[in-house]
């Protein structure tokens, strides 16, 4: 019988996928924002707020499902 979750499992790579997923979006949002910044404010204070957004909501869903609630 093969069991789904044996003490022999390593989750490291779920483990970094569920980081890249919480910190890629707005890290990648602020390098553009950061490229804008000099030519259009406006557009990258849009962007600044979106990866701020972005960042507190994955942190509430994805640290919610690394801490086990």
């Amino acid at each position: 019988m093969i069991y789904l979750l044996s003490p022999n499992m390593d989750f490291t790579g779920l483990f970094i996928i569920i980081l890249l997923i919480m910190f890629g979006p707005s890290v990648i949002l602020a390098i553009i924002g950061f490229s804008l910044l000099g030519k259009n404010k406006k557009a990258a204070k849009v962007l600044f707020i979106i990866a701020t957004v972005y960042l507190i909501i994955s942190l509430g869903i994805c640290g919610a499902l690394i801490a086990g609630f």
